[in-house]
């Protein structure tokens, strides 16, 4: 496997401004115990993929996060970068440019915070895929995606002009992208973390601090 950038769109865990879809029945402050263990369990699946290279687009305060010290090791072993942007596609075009010029000349496979069961051998086929596509797309259960992988960052300028965040979401990346004229790879399809349900879905298949996090609100 040769190099590869895998970037990490994150939002710091903080109660009241990570995963508020979970409240009730999680209390804010579990709300953001669970996205803090999904993004450690996450940054422990790009620390143990062959190739990559982690880059983090980070948004919000990690000095006030929950598992801030843990975070705070874990985000040194990556280049972090600021998000920016006023909106969901821009700022996830411009993570991607600016990926691109911490670590020029190499694909980019993206993810989030949201899929804390992903492997470092889902992360290695997405990659994987940008040697014979142009792009790779995994869809998720909502309608929405989990993955963007891009063997040239610019294109991601497409995601300026997708409804984010909607349930044909998935849908209308995927035509912007082959209508920009890439081919694409379909990526395998995933459950994201938007609601307790899923929460208690997606603990099963990550066992660790996600699915400690997640049972503690029901004790």
């Amino acid at each position: 496997m040769t190099d590869f950038c895998l970037l990490v769109v994150a939002k710091a865990p903080v109660p009241g401004f990570a995963k508020t879809r979970l409240c009730p029945p999680a209390s804010p402050e579990q709300a953001a115990d669970i996205a803090a263990a999904a993004l450690l369990d996450t940054l422990d699946a790009v620390a143990a993929t062959p190739g990559a290279r982690a880059v983090v687009a980070a948004t919000g305060d990690f000095r006030q996060a929950a598992c801030g010290a843990e975070l705070g090791r874990a985000l040194r072993e990556t280049v972090v970068i600021p998000q920016r942007g006023n909106d969901l596609g821009e700022r996830l075009a411009n993570a991607h440019a600016d990926a691109g010029t911490e670590l020029p000349g190499l694909p980019i496979a993206q993810i989030g915070m949201d899929t804390p069961q992903v492997t470092p051998g889902l992360l290695t086929e997405a990659a994987t895929a940008l040697g014979m596509h142009d792009a790779a797309l995994g869809l998720a259960e909502d309608g929405g995606w989990w993955s963007l992988g891009l063997r040239d960052p610019a294109q991601a300028k497409v995601l300026t002009g997708v409804p984010m965040s909607r349930r044909d979401t998935g849908k209308h990346t995927l035509s912007a992208l082959t209508g920009a004229g890439l081919s694409v790879a379909n990526l395998r399809r995933l459950s994201d973390v938007d609601t307790m349900r899923d929460a208690e879905c997606v603990a099963k298949l990550a066992p660790g601090r996600f699915a400690e996090a997640v049972a503690a609100v029901r004790r």
